[in-house]
């Protein structure tokens, strides 16, 4: 059934190698490649650009390891995001969809941050899930890896649906035990966009204002970037008609209506 719901960022391919374009981006570093949809766009983009690409998955599926395999060019980091990411040097842009939790992303930002001011680099990041189910409520692929105290209770067989802040045990959009979902929607410390939200309020300044992009389709797609950045205007033209589109926002809406139906026919039909 999942062939029936689009969810992967190459459907952002348009906005997201357009940006790295007018970025003039070469060095590019992935977080999360799953299937390598996204990893084989970005690849093939370095290598027109003379770039690399680094990908950090843990635990990315076979696809993406026999790909990697045959494509020297691209190094895989076998390691959680935040284990591997301060070992990286000379990033242009982040593409960001790992663990979606605010602990997670939180730091990725925050590390991504860094290194873009020890190495001299705006700040360029792409992040995937700033919408619903992820962006007031947290996922965890592993729980284990997030400080108790940034913990939310949480479920790997409940699942979620529009409109309730809570769970449904054993119904709508869940993980089936391959990920976990909070106990409750939205509150403090609780979503991606809500990492995404705090990380600016914390480090955006009249020195170094930052800018972000929410285009609200396929799960959101979220793009930050320095707004003193020679390049931000041509990166703010490629995004802003995207940004909080009611249209767009509209047809989403729509078509995860159209999937929580699919699901609660198919768990009828299961009981």
């Amino acid at each position: 059934m999942t062939n029936l719901l689009i969810h992967s960022m190459t459907e952002f391919s348009d906005i997201i190698l357009g940006s790295l374009h007018a970025a003039g981006v070469r060095h590019i570093a992935e977080v999360g490649a799953e299937f390598g949809g996204t990893s084989q766009q970005l690849a093939a983009y370095a290598e027109v650009t003379g770039g690399t690409l680094t990908s950090i998955d843990p635990a990315p599926k076979r696809e993406f390891i026999d790909w990697v395999a045959a494509t020297p060019a691209v190094r895989h980091v076998a390691a959680p995001s935040l284990e591997a990411m301060p070992g990286l040097r000379d990033i242009d842009a982040w593409v960001i969809d790992g663990d979606h939790n605010y602990y997670t992303v939180f730091n990725e930002l925050r590390i991504a941050d860094e290194l873009s001011k020890r190495d001299g680099k705006p700040l360029l990041a792409f992040m995937h899930d700033v919408s619903w189910p992820c962006g007031r409520r947290d996922f965890y692929y592993a729980p284990d890896r997030i400080p108790a105290e940034w913990r939310h209770p949480h479920s790997f067989e409940a699942g979620v649906t529009i409109g309730n802040r809570g769970t449904l045990p054993g119904r709508g959009f869940r993980g089936a035990g391959q990920f976990a979902v909070a106990l409750h929607e939205g509150g403090p410390r609780n979503g991606v966009l809500t990492a995404i939200e705090d990380f600016i309020n914390g480090a955006r300044s009249e020195e170094r204002p930052l800018a972000f992009a929410n285009v609200p389709a396929v799960f959101g797609l979220g793009v930050l970037f320095d707004a003193s950045a020679p390049w931000a205007g041509k990166v703010a033209n490629i995004v802003e008609p995207f940004h909080n589109n009611a249209l767009v926002a509209t047809l989403e809406l729509n078509r995860l209506r159209n999937y929580l139906a699919v699901i609660e026919w198919q768990d009828r039909h299961a009981a």
